[in-house]
């Protein structure tokens, strides 16, 4: 059996999809591209598709990640080729590779986000950014299933800075943009919520809700303080079993006089 993990994107309108929709839209685009999926046992039988910390709806994401697999070899560029044609534009299948390594969910330790705040001046953002690093707590107050829930967010966030809006993109209106590194704990610490814990410790409320895009996500390297790819130990131990069979092979021997 095969497995093949996939980095797609939510992008434009698609953002607003839930991970319910995306699901019955990648399965159809799995019996449009004829991939040889391979099918759990039961009555009911589904295809073996191990998702991983899907972005909330709403939110936009360049690295979503899942994990197929199959009944028969597939070349994983060509595979990605056919799903990305089968899927809607904005849900974009932007990478594949051959499992090789184990436990893809357990490298999915961070994410990096960018919030983009129309309306919000970016030295008020600056002012909040501070307040909420320096904060030894950061309580906000979330609403679930089984009632309000209230915890702290503040040390699930390891950065937090400010960036200017690109100069190819002007506007006569102030914007801010939020650039926040997250580790992925329980109970999880959303975009969402550091915005809440902005306006607690600053008062800082954009006046329109604001864009949130998952930039990357992936194992966290305290040292350099970077959120690492996840499909790279796929690729490197890839690369280095091509390499191994020319390394290993013997060296011709000369033939001597009959």
């Amino acid at each position: 059996m095969q497995r093949i993990r996939l980095r797609y994107t939510k992008r434009g309108r698609l953002r607003f999809t839930s991970h319910r929709d995306f699901q019955r839209a990648f399965e159809r685009a799995l019996r449009r591209a004829e991939v040889p999926m391979a099918y759990s046992a039961g009555f009911t039988p589904h295809p073996k598709v191990s998702y991983a910390n899907a972005a909330p709806t709403g939110t936009g994401s360049e690295a979503e990640y899942l994990e197929i697999a199959l009944t028969a070899p597939r070349e994983p560029e060509t595979l990605r080729v056919l799903l990305d044609e089968s899927l809607p534009a904005g849900l974009d299948v932007v990478e594949a590779v051959e499992a090789r390594t184990s436990g893809l969910a357990d490298r999915l330790t961070a994410s990096v986000w960018e919030l983009r705040l129309d309306g919000v001046d970016p030295l008020d953002a600056e002012r909040a950014v501070k307040a909420f690093i320096e904060a030894d707590t950061v309580e906000v107050r979330r609403t679930t299933k089984n009632g309000v829930r209230t915890f702290d967010a503040r040390p699930a966030v390891v950065n937090l800075e400010t960036h200017r809006p690109q100069a190819d993109r002007p506007t006569d209106q102030p914007c801010a943009i939020l650039r926040l590194v997250v580790r992925h704990v329980t109970p999880a610490v959303r975009p969402d919520d550091v915005l809440s814990g902005l306006r607690a410790v600053a008062d800082l409320a954009p006046p329109v809700p604001a864009a949130v895009t998952r930039l990357a996500q992936g194992l966290f390297d305290e040292e350099t303080g970077t959120v690492t790819d996840p499909l790279a130990p796929d690729r490197e131990a890839a690369e280095a079993l091509t390499a191994t069979p020319a390394a290993a092979a013997p060296a011709p021997t000369p033939e001597g006089p009959a």
